[in-house]
């Protein structure tokens, strides 16, 4: 099983490897780091069975709900092998390193859905955001295999830890930390690494939540034991892309 640990660095100099599925609470490392370790959560595909991850269509934008019952996170597999090791910065000059994709090929990636501009995400009812396929484009950028938020035409680069490449947005999007178990080909989420929005996503959509979550207190508890992997044509009746 790919694990990916942690390293606080101490006063002393010394570094601690902590598994991120054992811990909750934000761990800060000496040179500002930023990691948020949530329940270890296993992923589900539509009928409720383990979702193994061989089965995921390439290039393919899926959701699943992570770390609160009511934030959508995009699940994609890039097909090839992600850069490795990039290093990130947030928009107050936060730094992180993003370590790369899971599986057997290193190309399963998964990341906030909630766009770091002004907070555009997918709903039941229609999504702006989604990952363009290398073969497809988008008028955001001339990069081609990217995540776009059609709002205001932000686009991130998906193999290097969402890094933001065009447009408003000045942070990454939030990556999702998954443990890859090889011997089962099955998938687990157990942190966020970098700076999310999930805080101002409560403070602003207060009627979304009510409509399609019951209300902001349900939205905000925590995926404990599983979450459900759809293709996002599935989650959002209408997905726009530019």
């Amino acid at each position: 099983m790919q694990r990916r640990n942690f390293l606080k660095i101490l006063g002393t100099g010394a570094i601690i490897a902590i598994n991120p599925s054992l811990i909750n609470g934000v761990l800060r490392a000496d040179d500002g780091n930023l990691f948020i370790a949530y329940n270890k959560v296993k992923l589900l595909d539509a009928q409720g069975n383990a979702l193994k991850a061989s089965s995921l269509k390439k290039e393919v934008t899926y959701v699943f709900l992570y770390p609160h019952v009511s934030t959508p996170c995009l699940l994609i597999d890039l097909e090839k092998p992600t850069h490795k090791n990039i290093a990130l910065k947030s928009e107050t000059s936060e730094e992180y390193l993003w370590r790369g994709g899971v599986g057997k090929n290193s190309s399963i990636v998964a990341y906030s859905g909630i766009c770091s501009h002004q907070l555009t995400h997918p709903t039941p009812d229609d999504s702006f955001i989604k990952y363009v396929p290398v073969a497809e484009k988008s008028i955001a950028c001339q990069e081609r295999g990217v995540i776009v938020c059609s709002s205001h035409l932000s686009a991130f680069d998906a193999a290097k830890g969402c890094k933001n490449i065009a447009g408003e947005a000045r942070q990454p999007l939030a990556s999702v930390v998954l443990e890859y178990d090889e011997i089962n080909d099955e998938l687990y989420a157990v942190a966020v690494l970098g700076s999310d929005k999930f805080q101002d996503y409560f403070k602003s959509f207060k009627d979304e939540l009510d409509q399609y979550y019951g209300g902001k207190r349900k939205g905000k508890k925590l995926a404990e034991e599983s979450a459900k992997v759809v293709e996002l044509t599935q989650f959002s009746k209408e997905v726009i892309s530019y």
